[in-house]
């Protein structure tokens, strides 16, 4: 048997320092804006809507905030186009939002949730979990498009106001004195090695008077301002993978399902946690995902596989049957919770929102309304500092911890630990805890990284169904769903070792939904302990899986990648 490895045993070629710099553009030549937010996802977007709102009731500082008040970097095509989520969203921030509207007049909301259920599946059974689950209740919820929802936020962000650059990578984080004086555009027009081409056009220093950072999991400069400023939570980050397909149906579902159990392992060596949701989009739409934590210990585990195969069971078979795969997608969800989040969400001339902070409770897999809300309580801070004349945003801190956000993942902070231990016994745990609200069993439940499970061949991939096409589909097909487009010769953004054990590389080519890496056909017969891992980085969907399994992403030109529309 192969020898078990540790991802973190081989770094990524890669300093977090690359990403911290001074403004270096002469003053005339800098684009100054108010407040620059990185991100149009709801968390960035929330906040420069609710910032406009406040701005009309401020006219003083409106003015010194001078002729752009709030700039949106958005790495996407357009706003959402990098957005994806089950997405079950609880609708009262975004009443308070905009309480001029009702859920009626939401373009990205397919119906409310009336009817909801929890399966437990075996190989062949679905049997209900009566009484349901508190955690899982979702009446009165609406199951949403988080890409649309980012699209109809930027509408209205800039209608009132706001310049929403898309197709604009944040490069570094600008900072000055130990204060962050904004952020620096990508370069765009390279080549593969990094040749300027005809079209080359280089980035700018973006200088604002506040910062946001809304850029969703495992934000690029969220990660090197934890590093500089010292703001890591008192545990490690930690990740899930979701894969998610859309399937055009004959019969419309009329629940909301979660699964556990099958096709997962239950017994703690694999250390297998996840499941799946399969919800209603309107009459003639549903969507189904399969999620899982990144801490695994199985190199040869696949979520883009387990989904394939949840799909041949018979229950979920039936839901599918006669239907049509129209979309597919895949990202990363934050799961360390109330530990995970950084020790200050804000350090002088910067704060930080939504998933980039961890701001999602996986008990109740919940995110979209705490990164709206982030970004409003984010917007208040601001304006408020602002006001003063101080970049102090500390406020927006004690804010956060005091709302919904605070409270609610302070509730379910261990609950995502026991299941360590196995399905069985994690459950039970994590039971008791939902009931006692975290208070039994209490205390802090450390774990270890993800880059630190040691990893080695499980045989999960055995069981993998042959796509048929019709039900089951690979990897590269999935990806042309996904509307990426990213150039062939663009530079390279994914950072790994190249000459790795062989157990690692077979940990990140099955991690992969996309198929990124591959181990040449000769190595993959010889046996030898090590090999070549080959990148083809244009498969790329951002969904930034590697960083927990030993590689790092940077970030791309703006406009690559995928393109979402109704995931």
């Amino acid at each position: 048997m192969a020898q078990a490895v540790e991802p973190a045993q081989y770094p990524p070629p890669f300093d977090e320092a690359d990403l911290i710099k001074q403004p270096t553009d002469p003053e005339d030549e800098r684009i100054e804006v108010g407040i620059a937010i990185v991100g149009g996802g709801p968390a960035g977007l929330a906040c420069a809507n609710r910032l406009l709102d406040r701005l009309e009731d401020e006219p003083e500082l409106a003015e010194k905030l001078g002729e752009v008040p709030v700039a949106v970097l958005e790495k996407g095509k357009v706003a959402g186009a990098h957005e994806l989520s089950g997405a079950n969203m609880k609708p009262h921030v975004m009443r308070e939002l905009f309480p001029d509207l009702q859920p009626e007049d939401w373009p990205f909301a397919y119906q409310e949730v009336t009817k909801d259920a929890v399966y437990l599946l075996t190989k062949r059974a679905a049997l209900p979990l009566v009484p349901m689950p508190p955690n899982f209740r979702n009446h009165g919820n609406y199951v949403i498009s988080v890409s649309k929802l980012a699209r109809f936020l930027a509408e209205k962000a800039e209608e009132k106001g706001a310049y929403i650059l898309t197709e604009t990578v944040a490069d570094a984080l600008l900072v000055e004195d130990r204060i962050v004086k904004g952020v620096r555009s990508g370069d765009r027009g390279r080549g593969k090695d990094g040749e300027p081409l005809g079209n080359f056009e280089p980035g700018s220093d973006v200088v604002a008077k506040a910062t946001v950072l809304a850029e969703g999991t495992l934000g690029h400069l969220t990660q090197a301002a934890t590093e500089y400023f010292d703001l890591a939570g008192s545990l490690p980050v930690r990740w899930e993978l979701g894969v998610k397909e859309v399937w055009e149906v004959q019969k419309p579902l009329d629940k909301v399902i979660h699964t556990m159990g099958w096709p997962l392992r239950k017994a703690a060596k694999w250390n297998e946690f996840g499941g799946s949701f399969i919800y209603p989009m309107g009459e003639d739409k549903l969507c189904i995902g399969m999620v899982i934590g990144l801490d695994y210990t199985d190199s040869t585990l696949s979520c883009h596989d387990l989904l394939q195969e949840l799909k041949t069971h018979p229950f979920v078979r039936k839901l599918l049957e006669g239907g049509k795969r129209v979309a597919w997608g895949a990202k990363t969800i934050p799961s360390g919770g109330y530990f995970a989040m950084p020790r200050s969400l804000a350090v002088p001339g910067m704060v930080i929102a939504g998933d980039a902070a961890s701001m999602v409770n996986v008990p109740t897999l919940k995110g979209v309304h705490y990164a709206l809300r982030a970004g409003m309580l984010a917007a208040d801070a601001i304006v408020d500092s602002l006001k003063q004349d101080s970049v102090n945003f500390e406020n927006y801190h004690e804010a956060v911890h005091k709302s919904e956000i605070g409270e609610d993942l302070f509730e379910s902070r261990n609950m995502r630990a026991p299941f360590s231990k196995g399905f069985f016994i994690g459950g039970a745990i994590a039971s008791a805890m939902t009931i006692t609200k975290g208070a039994f069993p209490g205390g802090k439940w450390s774990y270890e990284p993800d880059t630190e499970i040691p990893m080695r061949d499980g045989g999960a991939s055995k069981r993998y169904p042959e796509p048929d096409n019709e039900l089951t589909f690979n990897k590269l097909d999935s990806v042309f769903l996904s509307g990426n487009a990213t150039r062939d010769d663009a530079p390279n953004h994914v950072r790994i070792q190249r000459h790795v054990p062989r157990e690692l590389a077979k940990t990140w080519v099955n991690l992969c939904p996309a198929q990124v890496y591959e181990i040449p056909e000769d190595q993959l017969e010889n046996g030898a302990p090590t090999v070549d891992v080959h990148v083809t980085a244009s498969n790329c969907v951002q969904c930034g899986a590697i960083n927990a399994k030993g590689g790092r992403l940077t970030m791309p030109e703006g406009g690559d990648g995928p393109l979402y529309q109704e995931t």
